[in-house]
């Protein structure tokens, strides 16, 4: 039974989440600062946590950074009302695993929260250093280096452009969770354009199908699989899951 920690100053809302996680059979901590979490974080052990952001006395980025920093591999779902794009390239960049905003449905965080812990007990999705001392994320016979910017497939180089490797990445850092045509979009528009495009050139769900075609004709030789779905988005998986 995985052991979860909401990070939430609204009471009622905490009551609320903690029942319904209770009922689904999680363990359930609760704290209502980023001082209460962190003095939870230190006596116990939980297998990851829901975090708001707006917080008294300090902001719920200052906890996703302290936990980054001590507890290596803790999954976070961030569950904010800030639904600023900025917002939420923010908190992804800054290393939450999920990020909602409310108002929310439970059954889809009941969903994110299932597929963010399932992802952290999968064996095969592993973090090491690569050949060149920087991170590296095998999955199956695929192998990315984010430092250097490349994969691998099957032990064969893949040859990708920016957009590709933006959006392969993007798939990877969250392997069975839905990435939303927003979130693609708005990590695209953070960057700087593809070599040879004009600063202009539309990047828009159109653009992101053609990339999206491309990227699945190389992985055709893998075990993974990016699927459709239907009104939400895109997910890496693989076709036994």
């Amino acid at each position: 039974m995985a052991t979860l920690l909401i990070v939430e100053d609204d009471a009622l809302l905490l009551d609320a989440l903690t029942g319904q996680l209770q009922q689904l059979d999680f363990n359930v901590c609760t704290a209502c600062s980023v001082a209460e979490a962190t003095a939870v974080l230190q006596s116990q052990a939980v297998d990851g946590i829901i975090l708001d952001l707006g917080l008294p006395g300090a902001d719920g980025m200052e906890l996703l950074t302290w936990a980054r920093t001590h507890i290596a591999g803790l999954p976070v779902l961030i569950l904010t009302a800030r639904d600023g794009i900025d917002d939420r390239i923010h908190g992804l960049n800054a290393g939450a695993d999920d990020y909602i905003t409310k108002p929310f449905n439970m059954q889809e965080l009941q969903a994110r929260l299932q597929a963010m812990l399932r992802r952290a007990r999968q064996p095969a999705f592993t973090q090491a250093s690569s050949a060149s001392g920087g991170p590296s994320t095998a999955i199956g016979s695929l192998q990315i280096d984010h430092g250097q910017r490349s994969a691998v497939l099957g032990g064969e180089p893949l040859e990708l452009t920016q957009r590709e490797w933006e959006l392969l990445e993007l798939l990877v850092n969250r392997c069975g969770e839905v990435v939303t045509r927003d979130d693609v979009l708005a990590a695209w528009r953070a960057g700087p354009p593809e070599p040879g495009q004009a600063a202009a050139a539309p990047l828009n769900s159109n653009a992101l199908e053609v990339y999206v075609h491309r990227l699945r004709r190389k992985l055709d030789a893998s075990n993974l699989v990016i699927r459709n779905i239907r009104g939400l988005g895109y997910m890496l998986a693989r076709p036994a899951e």
